[in-house]
């Protein structure tokens, strides 16, 4: 899958998940991205540089990459 729409749909997530607040949404987020991302598309967000991510989905991509 292409990068950008990894990055878009982990923003979008993060943003539903936002208003739980910072530590709530970042748990909230890697669940999410655990649980529905084919393991394809979390390997390949993890190996990203993340630039385009925003910091909840940022955060929570580097909670899924550190296992």
């Amino acid at each position: 899958m292409d990068l950008s729409r990894l990055t878009y749909m982990a923003n979008q997530i993060a943003r539903n998940f936002a208003v739980q607040g910072e530590v709530e949404a970042i748990a909230a987020t890697a669940d999410h991205l655990k649980k529905f991302w084919d393991p394809r598309m979390r390997r390949q967000i993890a190996a990203s540089d993340r630039a385009g991510l925003e910091p909840i989905a940022r955060a929570a991509v580097d909670r899924l990459a550190q296992g």
